[in-house]
This record gives structure tokens, C-alpha cells and sequence, in this order.
């Protein structure tokens, strides 16, 4: 939506006291932009279409700070609304939008608020802290924490924020903000942020995801290249992805900003990149052309699977861009540790390694995660979202010793294993209870031999069988406690 017109284009705190803001959403992100706003001084509106106990209970806590709550109703545009702001899942196609449109009410994110408010916390002056931006189809969390802690070992104050879980309107206003922001942001939130100008963002790679959403495949790398538009210093961007080089060609940038890639390979001028074991930065160095500057070795990673490489060198680029000293980039490296469900190494059995990479809930994801092994009992299946798992199997094919097949749309995979690698053993287990996790992990065990990897790696979402990727991967990681202590207890 244009913002031409916008009446609070200049927002600050006396632009907003008095106004009435709809926020659309009772989320994490919604709720904060409402006390925020509410705090402000601003009129508020939460708008929600759910009507359960847990939204009654959060509207509750909401009307007890002055917000006012319509539940059941998330298409109606409330009387005299001057601007919504929503939250990231919220399509554009909404009917809410449609009619602030007619109405001519601007529409922001959550991340356009933070953006905006930046900087006026107790009415302090000065520069606000600058956005370091990370986006992408994967990889974006583990960047950015990887990012926070470059930037930490440096002795800034730089917390990992926006989609990674803590709301940046709440970072923003803190009466003592940061020194620099480590921002990761998804597609939604780039939709509806069109101010946004970082200082510098890196887009780490671009696959098929979310269409539903944005329609095509088009719009949504279009959102992704918006962490690029305005960039001061660097737009970081995948060697190997050449999307990304040209959504960086595409960005409106600040005059001087350089384009830095990041490779898996020899570095070339302005890259980041492998050489002999040692990440090296021929970008931020006096004479990119004749020097470079070791940065850390691939050891200081933790896993150093490739993509989880390519991962560090995005986050050592925009620390770089920054002006982090190599030593910090080392030492932040080697003090980061991944969250749980993220090729996460659970336990060697009997000379069978078994790794949990439940975060892996779409192809591109799984493939980067099966490229990091040699010999491969695939535990896959879940909600397909509308992927297509070809590409996925015929790249991945001479890696599998076996795959263990679970959730609604394990026939999908099945039939593309049986087009692409017809001599890898299925087992198609015909349920989707909870409890098919520890059948699956004692029929992967069963088909492993010494040496090869069980990777659960799904490929898929949870929600058929489970919660979300963390009830899923823990229930991974039980199954195999279990298997370990069943055959310890067969040793005694």
C-alpha cells in the first residue's frame, strides 16, 4: 500500500498522542505495538477475528492498561482509525486493508512502527542505533545470533531482535537502547515496512516459500529485497545465490554502499569467503585486491555444516561492515551456540550419529541440512505447505542410505524417492500420532550401519502431528534416549 499520502509520515511521539491507531492482531507483536502506542498517548484499538478463552484472557490484560479489544471481528474498519498498525502474518488481501484503503488510512508493520519511534525514547536526542538487517528463506535466526555475538565480543551492546522473538518497538523505546541492532526480518514484516533504510542487511539465500501469502514467487523476493533499499554501507548477498546479487542490483541505495558477497569458496574483491580452512575477508581490508584478513577458523563454528558456514560469514560480513575487528569476529564465533532443532547432534548409538534438525520445515532448509552428511537414514514428512519435493530428493539421493517417511503428506516425498532414488529402502509409517517420532527413530536405527547419520530433517511443518518444530524435535531427541537406554540396558 502507498504511503504517499501518509499523515503521520514523519511520526514521532507528538504524532501519534491523540490519534487512534487500530493494531490488527492480538499476538506478541500486536500487544506490545499496542501498549507501546497506548503509552504514547495514543487512542488503540486492538482488532482480532478469534474469540477464544486465550484471546478473551489477553484482551483482559490489554483493556486493564486502557486498550480497547474487538473480538470476533477482523474485517471491519473501527470509526475515526487515522492508521493500523499490523502484525506480520496479517495478508495483504485482508479485508481490514481493503477498507482502510478505501478510507485512505495508512497501514504499517510492526517493524515500520519500531522504525519510525526509533529514537524517541523519553524524549531523548541523538542518533538512534543503527539496523544491522538479516533476511532470507533459512538461516536468518541463526545469523543473527551468530551477528549479536560478533558484535558482543566487540563490546557493543547489540541484542538479536524483531522476528527472532523479542518486538522491536519494545527495543526501541527502551530508555537505555542498545548500541546497534541485529535484526532479523521476515518477508511479512518487509512487505509492510517501506521506510526501513539499515545501514547495512544481507539476504542469505531465496527459495520458494510462504506463496500463499505473497502470491508469487516474484512478490515475495521483492519483499525480501526491500532489507536492501537505502542501505548506507554494505549489501551483503550470497555468491552461490545469484538472486540475492540481483536483488542487490535492483536496491535504491545510499551512495557508496557496496555490494559484499559471501562465499563457501576462495574469496574474490569484496568477499567473504573459505580458504584452507579459514574464513577470510577480502571486503574490509585496506587493498581488497592484493590483501586479506583471516578471520576465524571453521572449526570456531558450531555445527560447521556448510550452510552453517555461509551462515557466519553473513553475520561476519555485516559485523565487518560495522567495523568489528577481525579478533571479535573469531571470539564471537566461538562463543555461539545454535538453539535447540538446528542440526543439533543428540547422540551417538552404536556408531550411528543422530541429529535433530526439526527447524528444517521446507526443502531448501533439508537440503543444505542433508549436504552436510555422507551417509544419510532420512527421517522426513509433515504438513507440505504446497511444496514439491523433486529437486530435494534427485540432489539428495546418493546421500541416502534409507528414509523413514511420517505426517499427513509423506506420500509426496515417497512418490518423489520412488521418481529419483528408487533403490533407497522406505518406510512409510502410516500414522501421525504423536507417538509415530519413537517408531520412526527404532526403524531408523534399525536400517543404519556404523558411521551413517539419522537426520531428522523433515522437510515440513509440525502442526499436523505436533505443536510447532520444538515439540517435535524434543520429541526426537526422547526417542532416542530411549533407544540409547534400551540398548544399554540389552548390554548389561
Amino acid at each position: 500500500m502507498s504511503t504517499e499520502h501518509d499523515p503521520l509520515a514523519a511520526a514521532t511521539v507528538e504524532a501519534v498522542q491523540g490519534g487512534h491507531v487500530t493494531v490488527a492482531g492480538l499476538g506478541v507483536s500486536g500487544s506490545s505495538a499496542a501498549r507501546a502506542l497506548r503509552r504514547l498517548g495514543a487512542r488503540v484499538t486492538v482488532v482480532d477475528g478469534g474469540d477464544s478463552e486465550s484471546h478473551r484472557s489477553r484482551a483482559s490484560e490489554l483493556e486493564a492498561d486502557g486498550v480497547s479489544v474487538r473480538l470476533g471481528d477482523a474485517e471491519s474498519l473501527p470509526a475515526d482509525t487515522d492508521l493500523i498498525v499490523t502484525s506480520p502474518g496479517w495478508k495483504p488481501q485482508s479485508p481490514l486493508f481493503a477498507a482502510a484503503e478505501a478510507a485512505g488510512v495508512p497501514v504499517w508493520g510492526d517493524v515500520e512502527l519500531a522504525w519510525r519511534l526509533r529514537g524517541t525514547a523519553s524524549g531523548k536526542t541523538g542518533t538512534p542505533a543503527p539496523w544491522l538487517a538479516v533476511t532470507g528463506t533459512n538461516g536468518k535466526t541463526t545469523t543473527v545470533q551468530m551477528l549479536s555475538a560478533i558484535l558482543g565480543a566487540a563490546g557493543l551492546r547489540a541484542p538479536a531482535v524483531g522476528n527472532i522473538g523479542t518486538p522491536l518497538i519494545d527495543v526501541v523505546l527502551a530508555d537505555d537502547p542498545p548500541d546497534v541492532l541485529a535484526v532479523e526480518l521476515s518477508s511479512y514484516q518487509l512487505h509492510w515496512a517501506p521506510s526501513l533504510r539499515a545501514h547495512s542487511a544481507a539476504v542469505l539465500n531465496l527459495a520458494p516459500d510462504h506463496l500463499d501469502w505473497h502470491g508469487s514467487m516474484e512478490a515475495y523476493a521483492a519483499d525480501k529485497g526491500r532489507a536492501y533499499e537505502g542501505n548506507q554501507v554494505a549489501c551483503v548477498y550470497n555468491c552461490a545465490d545469484p538472486a540475492t546479487e540481483q536483488l542487490v542490483r535492483q536496491a535504491d541505495v545510499v551512495e557508496g554502499c557496496r555490494a559484499i558477497g559471501f562465499t563457501l569458496g576462495s574469496p574474490g574483491p569484496s568477499e567473504l569467503g573459505v580458504v584452507d580452512g579459514i574464513l577470510v575477508d577480502r571486503a574490509f581490508v585496506e587493498d581488497r585486491h592484493k590483501q586479506a584478513q583471516e578471520l576465524a577458523e571453521i572449526t570456531d563454528i558450531t555445527p560447521a555444516a556448510p550452510h552453517n558456514i555461509a551462515n557466519a560469514l553473513a553475520a561476519a560480513a555485516l559485523a565487518r561492515a560495522y567495523g568489528v575487528p577481525a579478533a571479535a569476529v573469531r571470539d564471537g564465533l566461538r562463543a555461539f551456540r545454535p538453539d535447540a532443532h538446528r542440526i543439533a547432534h543428540v547422540a551417538d548409538v552404536e556408531g550411528v550419529a543422530y541429529v535433530d534438525d526439526s527447524k528444517a520445515t521446507n526443502t531448501h532448509a533439508t537440503q543444505a541440512s542433508l549436504a552436510a552428511y555422507d551417509s544419510i537414514v532420512w527421517i522426513a514428512g509433515g504438513l507440505a505447505k504446497g511444496a514439491t519435493f523433486d529437486e530435494l530428493v534427485r540432489a539428495s539421493a546418493p546421500r541416502l542410505r534409507a528414509a523413514v517417511l511420517i505426517g499427513a503428506d509423506r506420500q509426496l516425498i515417497h512418490e518423489a524417492l520412488t521418481r529419483h532414488a528408487p533403490d533407497v529402502p522406505v518406510v512409510d509409517l502410516a500414522r501421525t500420532d504423536t507417538g509415530a517420532m519413537a517408531a520412526a527413530v527404532h526403524e531408523a536405527a534399525r536400517l543404519a550401519r556404523h558411521g551413517d547419520t539419522v537426520l531428522m530433517a523433515p522437510a515440513c511443518a509440525s502442526m499436523d502431528m505436533f505443536v510447532n518444530y520444538n515439540a517435535r524435535g524434543d520429541a526426537f531427541t526422547e526417542a532416542v534416549r530411549s533407544l540409547t537406554a534400551d540398548r544399554a540396558h540389552d548390554a548389561e
